[in-house]
């Protein structure tokens, strides 16, 4: 007896065209516990204005910051929110056209290539999981510590508002097994300790920091991560920051201005220098250059 097969005359649908998209999630949920701190606005920041990467042009790179990822194509409402991270090459709007509310997996096809946790006694089970309870492999302690001890926090939050039975994965388990994030930095601003995660094999393993300053280098961007003491926004302590290959701190779009006009003002002062040297008087360099005369002055009064 001969079967009868239905011709199937269209393939299934991708999770693209079927599953919600970055316009149907919502991207904030105003009863989700853990809102940002004031550390949680300016860490996050600092670290966007100080990457760059040779290998990817701004356009092929997204970086998100407190912004849900949504990971999970059978419970598309599951989130997390990860205080920062970076996807290379990706468009760096929404196909190309407009900006992220939200970063879908499913959309995007690219996973996170870096994800930055920042400690807090509310989130530390769920950022670290059973590696809470263990001693860093590399401690890195810097300046004045508060006096908190995240061993002894055993309560986690929930980044995901699917009201599900279901037991929703916590951050760690998400960034290792579900998107297999290759790196995973926390850092904890009450005791300035960086820990390092790389995902090997199926797992992540903890990774040693270079002592001196404490940074963590990303080989496949051939940059680095690292704890730098310095003023940003008007406020001085440690402070997570990019680096590159030789572990120079990159600096900020108005680092950059500043280091600028202060390199073109040190130029200006070697003609005048120069011109006066060369038997001109202040009047003859004022009219070339433009400087003020008390100035020209001064460089002839630093040249005896």
């Amino acid at each position: 007896m001969t079967k009868n097969f239905i011709p199937q005359n269209e393939a299934p649908a991708s999770p693209k065209e079927t599953l919600p998209t970055m316009y149907d999630l919502p991207s904030e949920n105003p009863e989700e516990p853990g809102l940002p701190d004031e550390f949680h606005d300016l860490q996050p920041e600092l670290l966007s204005r100080t990457f760059r990467c040779q290998y990817y042009p701004s356009e092929e790179v997204f970086i998100g910051t407190d912004l849900n990822l949504y990971y999970d194509v059978r419970h598309p409402q599951w989130y997390k929110r990860p205080d920062w991270f970076l996807v290379v090459g990706v468009p760096r709007l929404y196909e190309g056209t407009d900006i992220r509310s939200s970063y879908v997996i499913w959309q995007e096809g690219v996973n996170p290539f870096i994800i930055v946790e920042l400690l807090s006694p509310t989130t530390a089970k769920d950022d670290l999981g059973d590696n809470l309870e263990q001693e860093p492999q590399a401690s890195i302690l810097a300046g004045n510590s508060d006096n908190i001890k995240l061993q002894d926090i055993n309560k986690t939050s929930n980044s995901s508002s699917d009201p599900t039975h279901q037991t929703i994965p916590s951050k760690w388990e998400v960034y290792e097994q579900r998107l297999r994030v290759p790196y995973y930095i926390v850092f904890s601003r009450y005791t300035n300790q960086i820990r390092f995660f790389k995902l090997i094999g199926a797992v992540y393993q903890e990774q040693g920091i270079l002592a001196e300053p404490p940074q963590i280098l990303i080989p496949e961007l051939d940059i680095g991560v690292g704890l730098w003491w310095g003023e940003y926004a008007g406020i001085t302590r440690n402070w997570l920051r990019w680096c590159d290959g030789s572990g120079n701190w990159l600096l900020t779009d108005t680092e950059q201005e500043r280091a600028a006009k202060e390199q073109a003002q040190q130029q200006v002062k070697q003609i005048v220098v120069n011109l006066l040297k060369s038997g001109m008087d202040v009047e003859q360099v004022a009219n070339i250059t433009g400087v003020d005369r008390e100035e020209i002055i001064s460089c002839s009064d630093n040249q005896l």
